[in-house]
């Protein structure tokens, strides 16, 4: 089932031009929180595949315990680490809510671990985004974290979740899903459980809903959208990916995804773009086109290295595999460029 011609046609409107009008930083500054001492590959993955599909800026913010090996990994990702053990979120909270201001999104969960004081870090992370007014990207052990508080996240309608089979049948249980609703039906209700979070649900084929309801005024206020407005949308992604899912992939979906809702506040913002999408669809599109992306270049991984591909293989596919989709008559990737142009 191919994906509808009309939401191609909303991503390709929200991906910023290459044509030399704008400066850096209007093409996405992306924040992945995530990173203790066992986990230094999950942030990696998700912030260099942010860079890979195109953003500006790619920021990680961490443990200390975690900075130097994600610092040694690539001298292109901005490494904050200030996520520390010693310290209380209060002592934090001021230099966490400038880092924040300066993004555009922020991932929370490659590499974030369940230990208490990551987890508290990230609960204060996520209430500050809301404030601010960002886009989320919550995966891995956010997802836990959220189904151990649905309040940090229900009826914020500018995140979206990327669980998958093992965490989305956990928040499926967390929200008290009915087990006999056919399984191709269940993200939609655990999108509208959830105050219509978009919700990108991993499998054989992606499943990606929104289910929102009717937006009372203080939700109106929160999402920056009109009261009453309502979305009940489901979009079935069944690219072709790799016959061999690696262990980091949903880090590499979830900066891809976290890019084109940083590409999608650059757009709500007036840096580009003629201001026809509302922000309200940004999150549903940002997360089709994620996983189109992120299913293509675990194909072309895949073909290259078979049986013995790994997350590290797919890095170098990803700006391939946006071209293919996204790029067509976008200079770079062989393109002639015009004369005195870039």
């Amino acid at each position: 089932m191919p994906v509808p011609k009309h939401i191609l046609n909303q991503i390709k409107a929200i991906i910023p031009p290459l044509n030399g009008s704008l400066h850096k930083g209007q093409s996405g500054r992306v924040g992945v929180l995530g990173g203790a001492l066992d986990y230094t590959g999950a942030p990696f993955f998700a912030s260099i595949s942010a860079l890979r599909v195109g953003a500006d800026l790619s920021h990680v913010i961490c443990s200390p315990t975690a900075a130097g090996a994600i610092k040694s990994y690539s001298p292109d990702l901005i490494v904050h680490p200030i996520l520390r053990e010693d310290q209380t979120t209060d002592q934090v909270k001021s230099a966490l809510d400038s880092l924040l201001s300066r993004l555009h999104v922020l991932v929370v969960g490659p590499g974030l671990g369940r230990e208490d004081y990551m987890i508290n870090y990230a609960k204060l992370a996520v209430k500050i985004a809301k404030e601010q007014g960002m886009y989320l990207v919550l995966d891995a052990d956010a997802l836990w974290m959220v189904g151990q508080d649905l309040g940090l996240i229900r009826g914020y309608r500018r995140a979206v979740l990327t669980p998958n089979v093992m965490e989305f049948k956990r928040l499926s249980e967390s929200v008290k899903i009915d087990p006999s609703i056919p399984p191709e039906e269940r993200a939609m209700h655990v999108s509208r459980a959830l105050g219509g979070v978009t919700v990108l649900q991993k499998g054989a084929s992606d499943i990606i809903c929104t289910n929102t309801g009717e937006a009372s005024k203080e939700q109106a206020e929160l999402n920056k959208i009109k009261e009453g407005e309502s979305t009940e949308e489901r979009v079935v992604v069944d690219v072709p990916g790799g016959l061999k899912r690696c262990g980091g992939q949903g880090d590499i979906l979830s900066g891809t995804v976290g890019t084109i809702m940083a590409w999608g506040k650059c757009y709500e913002s007036g840096a580009f773009g003629d201001s026809s999408i509302p922000s309200s669809r940004i999150p549903l599109l940002a997360a089709v086109g994620g996983s189109m992306v992120t299913r293509t270049a675990s194909r072309h991984a895949f073909s290259k290295r078979g049986r013995g591909v790994v997350t590290q293989d797919m890095i170098p596919e990803i700006g391939g595999a946006f071209a293919e989709i996204f790029g067509e008559g976008e200079k770079g990737w062989g393109a002639p460029i015009s004369e005195g142009k870039l």
